[in-house]
């Protein structure tokens, strides 16, 4: 495992704990039932898309899941019941306690807070009877599907909904990055009943969990004009309602309480974008 001292990080930065479980017992870390436990705050993004890959894998009775209150209960944003895993897993640990953390109950250490490392493990060293996740043939694509989501949906919508950005291009620009990416998510899903053709895999992971954010969190900060041009993909919003409707994607989504965590941070225009959300996330198409 590496780690990076909190002294090279960030202030609000969590240390890289990047553990990863192996193949077999000459791995250290090595897939063994009831061994690990997910510390997750669902109300997250990425805890978000870590609990819907532990849930679609099935791993309830495999990799337990200890689920945090919604809001942090110290001062620096990080959970007083996960401190004793992080300072017993790196010496005089002074940063927040803050989740996502794989933790090993063997040694009372944390194995991981890396969240695509985390994700990846859980879909090949847990996998089961689930379904194959990271098929080896579609991993080029999944990643490039998840850069996409972070990079031209999160990012580019949080940029065009900022506060103080200097002219109208400054808003327009992030806005076509963004009308381009869905549109490229818009035409793999005209055809396919997921991302990557007819079966979910990781790529299902990171679209949903975006177009969570997209309908619910940075609708917000776009004006009503770019939220109708947001609308204007039926066979990506059609989708989401659909997953919306399956138990394991909606069974640890709290959208009031993604709400209020996103409100406590909020930096955005507050533009009051679109009346109707897209979806209704409890799985009832609106």
């Amino acid at each position: 495992m590496s780690v990076v001292p909190s002294s090279l990080l960030p202030a609000s930065a969590v240390p890289a704990f990047r553990g990863r479980i192996g193949r077999d017992v000459h791995s250290g870390h090595y897939a063994v039932p009831h061994r690990y436990r997910l510390h997750v705050a669902p109300y997250d993004p990425d805890c978000l898309g870590i609990v819907l890959t532990h849930s679609l894998l099935g791993l309830d009775d495999t990799l337990p899941l200890t689920v945090l209150p919604e809001t942090p209960d110290t001062p620096d944003g990080g959970y007083s019941a996960l401190r004793p895993l992080y300072e017993a897993s790196a010496h005089l640990y002074d940063g927040p306690a803050a989740a996502p953390v794989l933790s090993d109950s063997w040694t009372g250490r944390i194995v991981s807070t890396h969240v695509p490392d985390i994700i990846r493990d859980l879909a090949l060293r847990f996998r089961g009877e689930g379904p194959e996740l990271l098929p080896e043939e579609h991993r080029g694509e999944i990643e490039a599907i998840a850069d996409l989501c972070e990079r031209s949906v999160n990012r580019a919508a949080q940029r065009a909904g900022e506060l103080g950005l200097d002219g109208e291009a400054a808003h327009r620009d992030p806005l076509t990055v963004l009308f381009a990416a869905l549109g490229s998510l818009e035409h793999r899903l005209a055809g396919n009943p997921y991302v990557l053709g007819d079966a979910p895999t990781a790529a299902d992971v990171h679209v949903w969990v975006t177009l969570v954010q997209l309908d619910t969190v940075h609708r917000w900060h776009l004006d009503a004009a770019a939220m109708d041009r947001v609308a204007g993909y039926p066979a990506l919003w059609a989708y989401a309602r659909r997953l919306a409707a399956r138990t394991e994607f909606a069974r640890h989504l709290d959208i009031e309480a993604l709400l209020r965590r996103h409100r406590a941070h909020c930096r955005g225009r507050e533009a009051a974008g679109g009346a109707i959300r897209l979806v209704d996330w409890s799985g009832t198409a609106r």
